[in-house]
């Protein structure tokens, strides 16, 4: 049973656009406006099903490289859509989708469990469908630049952007932010992880981690960079001292500033590099 406080504490997150298990919310969380950007909730189609998404992208004439943005087990709150306004403020089409919507969605639940059951049970057919459904959306876009699409993730959302570099072989560039290589997606006839899918991972690849992670631990990023390097050129792995899980996540106690801006300068002059030449 909640009590009168736990329920004003989770009133409080559902009116920020948070997510409610994320609690509590920090007052280092930090805020990006709109001013300059179009910006909002958009559907797409995807499949049988139409799901939520939002994007972000200069209030200008001109076209704009892509980058799809994968959250968290969180699903699409507010802290996610912070950062598609922050790629887009750097001059990117953002875009970010909410992957657990048939599932009736995951921000409103308080306990993390609960949505555990819900994110780790997602067919990986299915995630990879709405994927696509997604950054095939950006590329018909006025305002994106269709040959220019990258991915990044977070946690869960790394290792999806992990599944998803795999699958996609017109990604110009991929940036994967603490992503379990070893986190299996349900599949027939087996799962599958991101150490099954490294051979065919073949679009320049940035790694950020933590040395202080528990999942992913430093020996399986370099495990999962030994699977990547023979084949693929342009790989890049970082693991940062003194940072743990989520270390990008502003509104979480794990946030580390230092890291954390040293993370996004690499993550945007990535998708530079790679989505504007």
């Amino acid at each position: 049973m909640l009590t009168r406080r736990h329920f004003l504490q989770f009133s409080a997150l559902t009116a920020a656009g948070y997510a409610m298990a994320a609690e509590p919310i920090l007052a280092q969380a930090i805020r990006t406006d709109t001013v300059g950007l179009v910006a909002g909730d958009i559907s797409i189609k995807s499949g049988n099903d139409t799901i939520t998404a939002y994007e972000a992208h200069p209030d200008k004439p001109g076209r704009f490289p892509v980058v799809v943005v994968i959250s968290e087990i969180w699903g699409l709150h507010e802290y996610i859509r912070d950062v598609a306004r922050r790629f887009g403020k750097e001059g990117f089409y953002a875009i970010a989708p909410e992957l657990f919507q048939r599932e009736g969605g995951v921000t409103h639940l308080p306990d993390v469990q609960a949505i555990l059951k819900i994110v780790l049970n997602v067919p990986r057919k299915q995630v990879l469908q709405d994927l696509s459904a997604t950054a095939n959306y950006a590329r018909g876009q006025s305002a994106s630049i269709a040959e220019r699409v990258g991915v990044t993730g977070f946690c869960w959302g790394g290792s999806t952007t992990i599944q998803y570099a795999a699958y996609d072989k017109k990604l110009g560039a991929a940036v994967v932010w603490y992503g379990p290589p070893g986190r299996e997606y349900k599949d027939d006839p087996k799962s599958v992880s991101g150490f099954d899918v490294a051979k065919d991972i073949t679009c320049p690849f940035l790694g950020l981690f933590g040395e202080e992670d528990k999942d992913p631990t430093p020996e399986d990023v370099r495990k999962f960079e030994a699977l990547l390097k023979p084949h693929n050129p342009n790989v890049e792995i970082v693991i940062y001292p003194n940072a743990g899980h989520a270390f990008f996540a502003d509104y979480r106690q794990s946030y580390r500033a230092e890291a954390a801006k040293d993370g996004w300068t690499r993550c945007v002059g990535w998708f530079n590099r790679y989505l504007r030449t």
